[in-house]
């Protein structure tokens, strides 16, 4: 099958882990941490708010005043995050990706997260 012909629904990461919004960064980050991922779609109400990346906690770690046990997840989040549906195509996906500087794309089926592709899911492929 040729790149132009794939989906997200073969090349995501299925079932990725989520967060709700009013866990703590020290939580986001040690969940990070122990998956092994850099990014966290983030929930409430089992509808999805927002997405949460290792980069956006870094980045507030270093600002004074900040207390990632009291901050939460919704204070850092990317609200709207990109989502598709699983037949969504890779071209149309990573040329939105590239567009937009996305690192990550949320996989939903009607309301429910089934996936996540990231750009180290993209560079995977490419590498064979």
């Amino acid at each position: 099958m040729t790149t132009d012909e794939r989906t997200l629904r073969e090349l995501m990461t299925p079932r990725p882990k989520t967060i709700g919004r009013e866990q703590t960064l020290a939580k986001a980050k040690a969940t990070m941490t122990e998956l092994g991922v850099r990014h966290l779609p983030v929930l409430h109400g089992g509808r999805i708010e927002g997405i949460l990346s290792s980069r956006d906690i870094a980045l507030l770690e270093r600002l004074p005043r900040v207390d990632s046990e009291v901050m939460t997840v919704e204070e850092a989040m990317s609200g709207e995050p990109y989502v598709v549906a699983p037949d969504a195509k890779l071209r149309d996906v990573a040329r939105t990706m590239a567009e937009h500087k996305y690192g990550a794309v949320v996989v939903m089926d009607g309301p429910e997260v089934v996936g996540i592709f990231t750009t180290i899911d993209a560079l995977r492929l490419l590498a064979g």
